[in-house]
């Protein structure tokens, strides 16, 4: 690459970019017109700010074409259900009377009318808004928001390039709606959909686009037939219009396999793909098919996923590869920089030199730059950064960070034996029931109380030093206290502390294990208004001290009621974190499990009777292919057992999972060999209890019956009616009565609401079980 140039110079280009802005603007915004705090005018006016100044930074450092329509205020698929007109019945009214309450109706739902339901974005933490189709869907185009962002964009002087979900992606996401027959294929809708498509192409057109890309993620998972050739249609259908911009199709997450010749060979002048990781053997499928001659490659080799600093010298070496397999290659991450945080180069609390090794969207956006330069022009025209980057990449590998003896020595040491419990289920249930003396159809909570005001407050007045420990410790007392005493006048069965003292999930425990990192502003979304800060997964793991014994038992000496003890499952500790990329993921779950496992067992000790390890990231991060899945379910149900094989028999072990699509893991799930397990159902009207009946799933389960994603307060009688649907599949001895998810993001009103009707609903469907 010294001397050699590309034909045409290399462009820089991105997906997408993180809409939040760098505090939050958007969430902020958002949050409080949902309060009446902000006008609508005003929350406008706060998103056209944000999309403005990351379009221009993004030209700034030399992004050649910027992205447009990747911005939203809750979500892109919703945002595409408005495009193409597929609203649902019950949300056509408020739609009409304003469309920005009612797209929020959509998203969040109101007191009468549920919102759609919502899941994981392919094998990501990022939540989407699943559309509901039946047989009677009319679509209609709506491309306001898709022009109306362009227009901005080049009235800013900008080349852009408009970024939709592709059609056969977005009716692979669909579900059939409420009351359509779970057998209705959304993707039978495809050529009643292509017309909108068409509109939308031949609208931005007009508004100046050169190109549009659209995103096919689906395609890089396991298809069949059925689904190649409607793929094939699409496009063929698409290359065909005479009035439409140019057509980019892009894949990532992984490698297109049987889809890559159906897109090469389509009429699209186009393609971006994946070149990091897994997707790597995009590079020689591209090859075997001949590559792309006169067309556009898009060329994903900075992982947009992680923020681990990329390799260039190895990313160079995959381009100049690609040079030869298509007409022009262009630079780019592997996907929307949505899944990112913002810039690293704000975080003051990490070690400079550790700080080198992170990448966030603004650092990979330099480096995609830095690499379509050097495609251009040669390595001597970026011997600078090619040196710098070689120095960092030694510095991480050769920190005592990242190799600890003791730790490795411990995983190492591990045999089958400690991830076995000392009896089978059959006989733990009759002295778990024995000890316990629970009711039927008892009832708990997922783990988290609503996070107020003023306990943020308190956590932000311990780090500014407004407060000492001595004070913080005693309000965190104080809500563990009423905390307590609500779920007992509220007549819950198992109670927990509420995880006043914790920030998140994740970052609560990676605090205090050695091996992470904390940021301060890594701020990522992951639904809606919810960012999350995943911390770094920097080096091998250990517990140094109790994390979680202290409030636990607390709580305990409150209440005659058994407590949970409440955890974090390692999978998720690692699907939840940036996790490292310098050794396997198996290897480094089971350095997390080892240090939950000495948690799990000083609960136990401490007298804790129930514990909870959540694992909601386990659905979330099952590879997309089908052929990569049993190594990785090895691992992760081994980590889980790893972890909690250590109690007694009597000592009844939790776990959580939400807002993912279960059937496929129900194995799993078995294997895992918990007491109980709650799952989210409420949004999907019970669909996992089925799930779990076909499977012949013989462990306990709570399968939510209230919502907890929405403000929206569930009647008794609409708890009742999902419990009865539960019991059609569970036995009511093994039933459990739940919510969705933790309380967190909920305020004190509805949660005292929705927990009462809660208890309520339990106690009526136990009185119609007894007959009295």
């Amino acid at each position: 690459m010294t001397t050699k140039t590309a034909a045409a110079a290399a462009r820089a280009t991105v997906y997408g970019y993180p809409r939040q802005g760098p505090n939050r603007e958007l969430k902020k915004a958002i949050e409080g017109y949902w309060k009446g705090r902000v006008s609508a005018d005003a929350l406008r006016d706060t998103a056209a700010e944000l999309r403005s100044s990351t379009w221009r930074q993004l030209a700034e450092a030399g992004v050649g074409e910027v992205p447009t329509g990747d911005f939203s205020y809750y979500d892109h698929v919703l945002d595409t259900s408005v495009m193409v007109g597929a609203v649902p019945e019950r949300h056509r009214e408020a739609v009409a009377a304003d469309a920005l309450d009612g797209f929020f109706a959509m998203a969040r739902g109101t007191q009468d009318v549920a919102p759609l339901e919502m899941t994981k974005w392919f094998d990501t933490n990022y939540h989407y808004l699943v559309p509901e189709l039946g047989p009677d869907t009319v679509f209609t185009a709506d491309s306001s928001k898709q022009v109306a962002e362009l227009d901005e964009a080049l009235a800013l002087g900008l080349s852009a390039r408009p970024v939709l979900v592709g059609p056969v992606t977005y009716l692979l996401l669909a579900k059939p709606a409420p009351g359509v027959s779970a057998d209705f294929d959304p993707l039978t809708l495809l050529d009643r959909l292509l017309p909108v498509y068409t509109e939308v192409l031949a609208d931005l057109r007009a508004a100046g686009a050169q190109w549009v890309q659209l995103d096919e993620p689906a395609l890089v998972q396991d298809r069949t037939n059925a689904e190649l050739n409607a793929a094939e249609r699409a496009y063929r259908v698409l290359g065909a219009l005479t009035d439409r911009p140019k057509l980019l199709v892009a894949s990532y997450f992984d490698r297109l396999g049987e889809a890559l010749p159906v897109l090469a060979k389509a009429p699209v002048e186009g393609l971006a793909l994946d070149f990091t990781d897994a997707a790597a053997a995009n590079l020689d499928a591209l090859a075997a098919v001949g590559g792309l001659p006169g067309k556009r490659l898009v060329a994903g080799v900075v992982n947009g996923r992680n923020i681990w600093v990329n390799d260039l010298e190895k990313s160079l070496a995959t381009l100049g590869t690609l040079l030869g397999l298509a007409g022009q290659v262009d630079v780019a991450a592997s996907c929307s920089l949505l899944h990112v945080p913002l810039d690293a180069a704000v975080e003051r609390d990490i070690e400079p030199q550790v700080l080198r090794w992170l990448a966030f969207a603004r650092q990979k956006t330099a480096e995609i730059v830095t690499l379509a330069r050097g495609l251009s022009h040669g390595t001597d025209a970026i011997a600078t950064e090619l040196a710098a980057n070689r120095a960092d990449l030694a510095a991480r590998a050769g920190s005592a960070l990242t190799h600890d003896p003791a730790v490795r020595a411990r995983s190492a040491a591990v045999t089958a034996t400690d991830s076995r419990r000392s009896q089978p289920y059959a006989e733990r249930t009759v002295a778990q029931r024995a000890h316990l003396g629970l009711p039927l159809l008892p009832t708990t909570t997922i783990g988290s109380f609503p996070q107020t005001a003023e306990l943020r407050a308190a956590r932000a007045d311990l780090r500014t030093g407004r407060t000492d420990v001595a004070g913080y410790e005693e309000r965190i007392r104080s809500e563990i206290g009423e905390v307590i005493a609500f779920q007992e006048k509220t007549g819950l069965d198992v109670l927990v502390h509420g995880e006043a003292e914790r920030n998140d999930m994740v970052q609560y425990f990676a605090e205090q294990l050695t091996g992470y990192l904390a940021t301060q502003h890594g701020w990522v979304q992951s639904y809606g208004t919810r960012y999350v800060r995943p911390p770094v997964l920097a080096g091998d793991i250990s517990r140094p001290e109790p994390m979680t014994v202290r409030w636990t038992t607390y709580a305990q000496s409150l209440t005659d009621r058994p407590v949970k003890g409440m955890l974090t499952g390692p999978v998720t500790m690692l699907a939840w974190s940036f996790v490292r990329d310098d050794q396997p993921l198996g290897d480094t779950a089971r350095q997390v499990a080892l240090a939950l496992r000495d948690e799990v067992n000083d609960l136990e000790a401490a007298g804790t009777s129930v514990i909870q390890v959540d694992e909601p990231a386990l659905r979330e991060t099952l590879p997309l292919r089908a052929t990569d899945r049993p190594a990785y379910l090895d691992w992760a149900t081994e980590a889980f057992r790893l972890t909690t094989a250590g109690v007694r028999p009597d000592t009844q072990i939790h776990t959580h999972m939400c807002y993912a699509e279960f059937g496929d893991i129900v194995q799993a799930i078995d294997d895992l060999d918990a007491d109980v397990i709650s799952l989210e159902a409420a949004r999907s009207h019970m669909q996992v209890a089925g799930e779990l009946a076909g499977h012949g799933y013989p462990r306990e389960a709570g399968p939510g019956v209230y919502d907890i994603h929405s403000p929206r307060v569930p009647s008794a009688d609409e708890a009742s009616a999902l419990l009865r649907k539960g019991l059609e599949a569970i036995p009511a001895e093994r039933l459990w009565v739940n919510p969705d998810c933790g309380l967190k993001t909920r305020g004190w009103p509805e949660t005292r609401a929705s927990l009462e009707n809660l208890v309520s609903a339990a106690r009526t469907v136990r009185a119609e079980l007894s007959g009295s």
